[in-house]
């Protein structure tokens, strides 16, 4: 009944209103007499007012901007995701990008395309927009800054820091004055081109190289701690020296600018003595996700937008402002990170891209079309590259580092990336860079920041000491090790259970070693020892329950399949244990199991897919990772599927190949181990006619009577897999099953795949 009513009513309102709209608008074609309406109706073609209308709208300014972000957005991403395969930044690739999109390449090669996706009138919204991302990113930067640690260090990362800086800028300063005559923009004093040449020189880009030393596993050790440290102490020098230049450069001479420095020296003790505990006891109020609500987040945005603004009042850049802002936030690690997570997503992907765009446009490497040209810029490269480098290497070796050690701390210093194009944007804005200089050095900031890991890859080669996350206790190969490498604590745990059930009573001639690797990508570099621990801390408990003796390894890598790899590889591990991916347990059977791999190959194809030794992992039933693994490592890969495993005491060890013998070597380390019972299905009658397995199955009868059982009936009732806990089955046979569609898979337990 109540159906009825209400469909009536639908139909009574929206039948009579529509009627009433359609009345009203009839009526109203009368009052159209004299205004001429008739005949542009009459003379009008739709069709060519379609296309009329939407040439109209592609070229309205929302339009082209929000066209502008989704193509730079497309463009950075796959820039950067590429250049982070080849073992480089992202920040690299994305600064290619927008040299790609700029007039370097794209404006040369397609001038209309160019043209019409970057009219001149829209590049003052890209700028603008561009800004307000780096302001969000400057922000950022400033929060990621640890003050205690500096503190801690603070006489070494001083010393290193300020040689990195004052021995860059002077060098800097004396190129100046050799190219002053022949680049500097006409009617800029020598004193502004100087000092933004010499500053252009000294920067370091503080979040590339947290960035690397996160990559390359070095925030725990001596070097990086110290290389961090001088980076963030470099940061804040620059900026405040920059900070001076900028009002120097504004006010014109060095005297009238003593007014802008006293201000921008009020204006920080303001911030320091005023702001900052006022914004220390609403953190400590609002510590948590939950009471970071809509107005305190109001309060802390707020702050950032007013010392950006006074600092641009002032003349030392809304961008000082901004980084002040984010050092003098509440330290409590737990509300940074959460404040940064709320900024950094937009900055730095929907944002910061444009800023790179909008550097490309301004550089245009066709202008340097003279062999001289190209000489100068060598010049800027092996200038910037001696002071910065060796100028950090040489201050490090003073205060007491070994060379192997200074030497990577300045070529982490000599990386420039995007701190280095803020600073070149910022002078050609003041019109203190001509295009062709700004050109020279944005090619300067790429390569100093290329350059950065080939030279740490360099160094730790010709001093022979490679860092590897490989733990030094690992050397005896009489010992039988096992590698498991983890994305979640819940997996870490399983996979533990699975390596203490094969080593259990072996003691000291067995290691466990359980890694957990990060991408770059998705932990920020603030938050790394939180998500160590939180990623750690439930295995090492899980291995004290079990009295199972666990190394453990966590580091940030931008390529987990290929540190995997190399890690196993490296340690001469016996076995390595990973989890799948994804579940493949989840629905039904033809939904998820077979639908996994039988929907993206033709079935009458996978048995030649799974016996040749060409393509042997093409559409099989693992993803890229998983197959990049088994076919790379060296030693024994278990691939583990979970199902809600608790114990590893019922295992069934199903055997369709002579060529599965090995598996009964594991079915033997369960036993002995842990005790395990275990079921070996006969399934093509390999079993009873291969001499080895009945050897190897004599021999564990005779030490362990009672725990090993062979099944010759091919039948598997459902009664008997939902009493087992986990079924080991080699890889071949895995795939031989899933392609005959055998209708008891959809009842097995948790299972552990072994590649020999």
């Amino acid at each position: 009944m109540n159906n009825f009513k209400n469909s009536l009513f639908y139909i009574t309102v929206i039948g009579g209103f529509t009627t009433l709209i359609y009345w009203i608008i009839s009526q109203g074609s009368s009052l159209e007499a004299g205004r001429n309406v008739l005949e542009k109706k009459i003379e009008s073609n739709h069709w060519n007012d379609f296309l009329h209308s939407m040439i109209e709208n592609l070229q309205h300014p929302l339009a082209i901007l929000l066209a502008q972000i989704v193509t730079i957005i497309l463009v950075a991403r796959l820039f950067g995701w590429f250049f982070r395969k080849i073992g480089q930044p992202s920040v690299i690739g994305e600064m290619i990008a927008g040299i790609v999109l700029g007039p370097s390449l794209v404006g040369m090669y397609f001038p209309e395309f160019s043209a019409a996706l970057f009219p001149k009138e829209s590049l003052g919204n890209l700028q603008f927009l561009s800004q307000i991302g780096l302001i969000l990113f400057m922000f950022v930067i400033g929060m990621e800054l640890d003050l205690k640690v500096l503190k801690n260090k603070a006489h070494d990362a001083v010393v290193i820091s300020h040689a990195s800086i004052v021995i860059p800028f002077a060098l800097g300063l004396t190129l100046a004055y050799f190219i002053y005559g022949t680049f500097a923009p006409q009617g800029v004093a020598f004193s502004s081109f100087g000092l933004f040449m010499g500053i252009a020189m000294s920067i370091t880009a503080f979040p590339v190289l947290a960035r690397i030393v996160q990559e390359r596993g070095l925030q725990k050790t001596k070097l990086g701690t110290i290389a961090i440290t001088c980076a963030a102490a470099d940061d804040i020098t620059a900026w405040c020296i920059l900070a001076v230049v900028i009002a120097i450069v504004k006010a014109g001479s060095l005297a009238s600018s003593l007014y802008v420095i006293g201000l921008a020296i009020l204006y920080v003790i303001i911030m320091l003595k005023i702001v900052r505990p006022f914004l220390k006891r609403v953190g400590d109020l609002n510590s948590t996700r939950e009471s970071l609500n809509k107005p305190v987040v109001a309060i802390f945005f707020l702050t950032l937008l007013f010392s950006a603004y006074a600092a641009e009042l002032i003349g030392i850049h809304a961008l000082f402002g901004a980084f002040l802002a984010g050092a003098i936030m509440p330290e409590n690690n737990k509300f940074r990170n959460i404040f940064i997570e709320k900024v950094e997503d937009v900055s730095i992907i929907v944002l910061l891209p444009l800023f790179f765009v909008f550097t490309g446009l301004r550089t245009q490497i066709g202008l340097l079309n003279d062999p001289a040209l190209w000489e100068i810029t060598g010049l800027i490269i092996v200038v910037a590259v001696v002071g910065k480098f060796f100028g950090s290497a040489l201050a490090a070796k003073f205060v007491g580092q070994n060379w192997k050690d200074s030497l990577a701390i300045g070529a982490l210093m000599n990386t420039r990336g995007l701190m280095e194009l803020v600073v070149l944007n910022i002078g050609y804005d003041l019109g203190v860079l001509s295009t062709e200089i700004f050109t020279m050095m944005v090619i300067m900031a790429l390569i100093t920041t290329f350059m950065t890991g080939p030279a740490l890859d360099f160094i730790n080669f010709v001093f022979k000491d490679k860092v590897t996350a490989v733990p030094e206790e690992i050397g005896t190969k009489s010992k039988y090790k096992i590698l498991l490498s983890f994305a979640t604590p819940e997996r870490g745990k399983k996979l533990l259970k699975i390596a203490n059930s094969l080593v259990k009573k072996q003691g000291d001639n067995s290691i466990v070693t359980a890694m957990h690797l990060s991408l770059s990508t998705e932990i920020h570099s603030f938050d790394v020892k939180d998500h160590e621990r939180k990623m750690l801390l439930p295995v090492i408990e899980e291995s004290k329950q079990l009295n199972q003796n666990m190394l453990s390894i966590f580091k940030v890598t931008n390529d987990i399949d290929s540190d995997i790899i190399d890690t196993a590889n490296q340690g001469e591990y016996d076995l390595l244990l990973v989890g799948l991916g994804q579940s493949i347990f989840e629905g039904t059977l033809l939904g998820k199991i077979l639908g996994f791999t039988t929907r993206i190959v033709n079935p009458d194809r996978l048995i030649d897919k799974f016996t040749g030794k060409e393509g042997l992992f093409e559409n099989s039933p693992f993803d890229e990772r998983t197959r990049h693994i088994i076919a790379k490592s060296k030693m024994p890969v278990g691939i583990f599927i979970d199902k809600d495993l608790e114990e590893v005491d019922q295992v069934f060890m199903p055997v369709f190949s002579k060529e599965d013998a090995y598996l009964i070597e594991y079915a033997k380390k369960l036993i002995n181990n842990n005790g395990s019972q275990i079921t070996v299905l006969d399934a093509s009658g390999e079993v009873k006619n291969t001499r080895d397995i009945q050897e190897t199955i004599r021999s564990i009868e005779q030490i362990a009577p009672n725990h090993i059982m062979i099944m010759h009936d091919r039948t598997i009732k459902k009664e008997f897999l939902e009493t087992q806990n986990l079924m080991i089955i080699s890889l071949d046979s895995w795939k031989k099953l899933i392609e005959s569609q055998s209708t008891w898979l959809n009842n097995t337990p948790s299972v552990l795949i072994l590649k020999p």
